[in-house]
């Protein structure tokens, strides 16, 4: 691994400054010698330089060195000498040990000792296996244990769990089994078939307690599928299927997908993850990968090979602990949105808690992808921007009861507007205009409310407003109002692009009276769970005005009793909401943005039909009472 290397050529590097250390450490030169030339050859890798240095059998005491690195499966050894001792023909040399694990686990610190004795008038380390470690035996070897903490779950408000069990696939070995050259081949044959390196499923191996089971490769459904009848062939190979929570319930795209470990994935992550863990591929499962999978319990070990006992040498629990990612997505309000859509026509659904800004339900037919459109799309807002108008329409004292005519068509400003479905010459009130959707009507407005003030009042329902999410959204953007022409464009919503959560909580900022901003998750709190760093101070609540929201509230009540919305009107609390049309890329846009209680959501349907999206808003809002 990239990590592995990195730390390895850093130990390589200190070993200029290791040297000089050591040979300032002692009077006697002799002894110092062959303390420095065996320690720099464990460092090195040059085993059989420092088994000259020893009274072992010089072939016995390379291989035991050469074994100690993989069996703990190390990307470096360094060493640094502390103290020295001589009595008569006896020196005895104190070292620090620090041995890098690899796989992004802590460094394992540990004191040595190196006894020596003069053979034929040489100084010779006296060999033993506690010259690798002071509690390493004969017929005893080093091994790693590493427990992973099983995934953490993604949880609704409620608490219940927001994935469903999935059957994964896990090629295991017993290393103990493996005679030989066997787990050679062994690993050669499923690194050919996987894509995993060669010698990091070898040295899975050769690192793991002789006698456990050792995953090393977790295929999804479809994959071992494919490869089922080559890895049947390999020997020593045992498959078993695990059941998993790792499939996401809905919203899935929301929730993410869990994918079992791929040669890619394992170079990329850069974490504790090794070949035979599950990743998150998408959505909130891949934006809390790290906190979901915390680090694993890592053991230093021996292990004799006659009895099997094992004497632990150092422990690390993990670094981070894990624990379940707490969204404020509800169950039934998302059953319900999903039920709502159903019928064939493209479109998405968003619903939030009206006096919170917590995201309940976030639902799309396939055309649309939950997080890139229905939280960070760019779409017209078409007359729904109306809604952000209202207070510049009361600064400038203009009636809501005010007859205002609603044409076929209309020039502002050397701009064209067309209305589709009105009869020429019909007077309703601006109230009415509203409800309706008039474009003509609302932009001829655009010579009485001031421009330079609209931007500003679209802010204060969140139109602009950097917010932070642990997913990707869109908060909307509106293009400079330099004339009337760009005005009356902006309060048809015709430069002003939003997303369907962007409107989804201007509905709750009327419904409640106070903007806020978007809450997907709440455990953790940390925004970027990738890093330390602090996560971005979300922006405050804006309290609306008072008789800009009583207005508003009356507008979009009509919009429901009198109004295109009338769809969308449902059991219990009264719904209050508007229509909008709107086109992108020569397909026509429905709009619904509106509230009952506590719950406002925001529809946009790919249909030419106005009243589309306050069809599927009555559905929704009728399938919450139906689960009540």
């Amino acid at each position: 691994m990239r990590g592995r290397a990195r730390r390895t050529a850093a130990a390589a590097l200190a070993l200029a400054a290791t040297a000089p250390m050591l040979s300032a450490c002692f009077e006697e030169p002799s002894a110092h010698e062959a303390v420095r030339d065996f320690l720099i050859g464990w460092q090195t890798g040059d085993y059989a330089a420092a088994a000259r240095r020893t009274d072992g059998d010089r072939k016995v005491v390379s291989r035991a060195l050469e074994d100690a690195k993989l069996q703990l499966d190390a990307a470096s050894f360094r060493f640094k000498v502390t103290s020295m001792r001589r009595a008569a023909d006896e020196v005895e040399a104190d070292f620090d040990a620090e041995v890098d694990l690899g796989e992004n686990n802590p460094l394992w610190e540990y004191e040595g000792k190196l006894p020596l004795h003069l053979v034929d008038g040489q100084w010779r380390v006296r060999w033993s296996p506690s010259v690798l470690h002071p509690q390493l035996r004969e017929g005893e070897r080093f091994a790693v244990k590493v427990t992973p903490e099983g995934r953490q779950p993604i949880l609704d408000r409620n608490r219940d769990p927001l994935q469903e069990k999935a059957v994964l696939h896990v090629a295991s070995v017993v290393p103990s089994n493996l005679k030989g050259g066997e787990a050679d081949k062994l690993c050669e044959k499923l690194s050919k078939i996987t894509g995993f390196p060669q010698d990091r499923l070898l040295s899975r191996i050769r690192s793991a307690p002789p006698n456990l089971q050792v995953p090393l490769v977790t295929f999804g459904r479809t994959k071992f599928g494919q490869l089922r009848g080559q890895l049947e062939a390999i020997p020593g190979i045992t498959l078993s299927a695990q059941e998993q929570a790792v499939a996401p319930a809905s919203p899935t795209q929301i929730v993410g997908t869990v994918t079992a470990v791929t040669p890619e994935s394992e170079q990329q992550l850069g974490g504790p993850q090794r070949a035979g863990d599950t990743v998150g591929r998408a959505g909130l499962q891949k934006a809390y990968q790290e906190h979901l999978t915390g680090s694993t319990d890592t053991r230093v070990i021996t292990v004799d090979l006659k009895t099997l006992k094992v004497t632990e040498l150092k422990k690390w629990r993990p670094d981070r602990a894990t624990s379940p990612v707490q969204t404020t997505l509800d169950r039934s309000h998302q059953k319900a949105a999903d039920s709502a859509l159903l019928g064939g026509t493209p479109g998405m659904l968003v619903a939030v808690q009206a006096s919170t800004g917590d995201i309940l339900a976030v639902s799309s037919t396939e055309q649309y992808n939950q997080e890139r459109h229905a939280l960070a799309g760019r779409f017209p807002a078409g007359t729904a921007f109306s809604i952000m108008t209202v207070e510049g329409m009361l600064r400038a004292k203009i009636d809501p009861k005010q007859k205002l005519a609603c044409p076929v068509d209309r020039s502002v400003g050397g701009a064209a507007f067309h209305q589709e479905g009105v009869p020429a010459g019909s007077s309703p009130t601006l109230q009415a205009n509203f409800a309706t959707g008039c474009v003509t009507a609302l932009a001829a407005l655009a010579r009485r409310i001031d421009g330079s003030e609209l931007a500003a009042d679209a802010a204060k329902f969140g139109i602009g407003v950097p917010w932070t999410l642990p997913l990707k959204s869109f908060s909307g953007s509106m293009k400079a109002l330099k004339n009337d022409a760009a005005t009356a464009k902006a309060i048809t919503g015709q430069n002003v692009l939003v997303s369907p959560l962007s409107m989804a909580l201007v509905a709750g900022a009327v419904a409640s009276g106070t903007w806020r901003p978007p809450v997907l998750v709440t455990e953790p709190q940390t925004a970027d769970p990738t890093t330390d760093a602090k996560p971005s101070k979300a922006p405050d609540p804006v309290k609306l005005d008072e008789k800009t929201v009583e207005t508003l509230r009356a507008f979009m009540r009509s919009g429901v009793t009198a109004g295109s919305a009338r769809a969308a009107a449902a059991l219990g609390d009264p719904v209050h909401g508007i229509t909008a049309s709107a086109s992108q890329n020569r397909k026509p846009l429905a709009w619904f943005v509106g509230w009952q209680g506590d719950v406002a959501v925001a529809v946009l349907m790919q249909s030419s039909d106005a009243t589309a999206g306050a069809a599927v808003a009555g559905r929704f809002f009728q399938g919450l009472h139906a689960g009540m």
